[in-house]
């Protein structure tokens, strides 16, 4: 069981990126995923979550900016990111077993993608 995330660079404040997790050895079908971030010296902190119906649930820092959509025929949950701010630079992480709750604490279940760094420039 795997999750691979992808997507992240260097992008100048107001740009977009999408980010994309890859679930290998299960189907991410029915599967709350859900992406974090850590920032240098900070704790990690929830950002989006899909339930396994498809429901999204996000921070209110991302509300109106990222998206979160899947796409379960390429067991790929994506994080669509738009007018990116330097205050969002961090590593992106995705993770299984997410919910309204754990997101708020900044945690999931115990499968994790390796993470992908975002970085915003002023």
């Amino acid at each position: 069981v795997q999750l691979q995330a992808s997507g992240g660079g260097l992008v100048q404040a107001g740009g977009s990126l999408r980010l994309s997790c890859v679930a290998s050895g299960f189907s991410l079908e029915h599967y709350a995923i859900g992406w974090f971030r850590q920032a240098p010296g900070k704790e990690r902190e929830g950002v989006s979550c899909s339930s396994g119906s498809g429901r999204p649930y996000y921070l209110d820092f991302a509300k109106g900016r990222f998206t979160i959509e899947r796409d379960n025929a390429k067991n790929t949950v994506y994080l669509q990111m738009t007018s990116l701010k330097p205050e969002d630079t961090a590593v992106y992480y995705c993770a299984a077993d997410c919910s309204p709750g754990t997101l708020a604490a900044g945690t999931a279940g115990n499968h994790w993608g390796q993470g992908t760094q975002v970085t915003v420039s002023s």
